[in-house]
């Protein structure tokens, strides 16, 4: 079963698809039972009770998804008759997709349509989230450099400032970077910020930023004042998250950002391919 042909079947199922007052999208039920190859409405009822069974397992009120409805139809004879009908929505055609009967080359292709979409929607959370964690990441190595250059314009020294930096780790995390490391199985030439949970990154971030803020709005120089402020900072951001009930130290070590950074390089070339070419711009015209 490929692709393409899921797609192709799965694509049709929007010609059915309806609005009611309220721009609500809905199909109903006696479309889509043609649509799945089921012939009679007592065996394509069964299988809307599964589903209405399941959507309430959920946790989800099923009258938000299936509501009964009835129906004007016109017979062969010309005449019109008042028919059940139950009105579905997308979550709904999910459920009495999963629940039919997956001998029916319909219903599989039906399930598969939406195990793609449901894949689909999981990379594209996934992804997200990455794109989050690099932001934070790379926010927080943009505070760090303004906190060396401010330092040094302040009478800092490099071994000094490596002090500074880990100083502020042992008052956010309760020790201190080397332990941090070796806690987390984080290599020795590596930067713990790295696999930090995003929390802990944030927490990081904001604490550097804070420091920053200090120094140049009280003027701060030397290693003594400028490793107080930062000390300061990051121990109110600890106490900040423990009145939450998170120990910044005890947050799960991530994915290293250079393998996800990488990652998301690679996603964004195949994007780039995937596109329409300018015949223009390829020709010179």
């Amino acid at each position: 079963m490929d692709k393409e042909t899921i797609a192709r079947y799965a694509a049709s199922l929007d010609t059915l698809l309806n609005k009611d007052e309220n721009g609500v999208e809905f199909w109903h039920a006696r479309e889509l039972m043609k649509y799945m190859g089921y012939t009679k409405w007592e065996n394509f009822a069964k299988v809307i009770q599964r589903a209405q069974s399941a959507c309430q397992n959920a946790g989800q009120p099923v009258e938000a998804h299936f509501r009964d409805a009835k129906r004007d139809v016109e017979l062969g004879s010309g005449a019109i008759r008042s028919i059940d009908d139950v009105k579905l929505t997308r979550y709904a055609c999910y459920l009495v997709a999963q629940n039919g009967d997956p001998r029916k080359e319909e219903v599989a292709l039906l399930q598969s349509y939406f195990a793609v979409q449901t894949r689909t929607a999981e990379l594209l959370e996934q992804r997200m989230g990455e794109i989050l964690r690099i932001a934070g990441r790379h926010a927080l190595t943009a505070e760090e450099k303004q906190l060396s250059s401010l330092a040094y314009k302040r009478g800092v020294g490099e071994k000094d400032f490596g002090v500074i930096r880990s100083r502020g780790d042992q008052a956010l995390f309760g020790m201190s970077t080397t332990e941090m490391k070796f806690k987390l199985d984080v290599p020795k030439n590596r930067p713990l910020a790295d696999v930090l949970h995003p929390i802990a990154v944030t927490a990081k971030q904001l604490a550097t930023q804070m420091t920053n803020y200090g120094i140049q709005e009280r003027d701060l120089h030397g290693t003594p004042a400028i490793t107080r402020e930062h000390v300061d900072n990051n121990k109110a951001v600890r106490k900040s998250l423990f009145s939450r009930g998170i120990a910044p130290e005890d947050l799960p070590a991530m994915e290293d950002i250079k393998k996800v950074e990488r990652r998301a390089k690679r996603d964004e070339k195949r994007i780039e391919g995937t596109g329409f070419r300018n015949e223009d711009t390829e020709t010179g015209e």
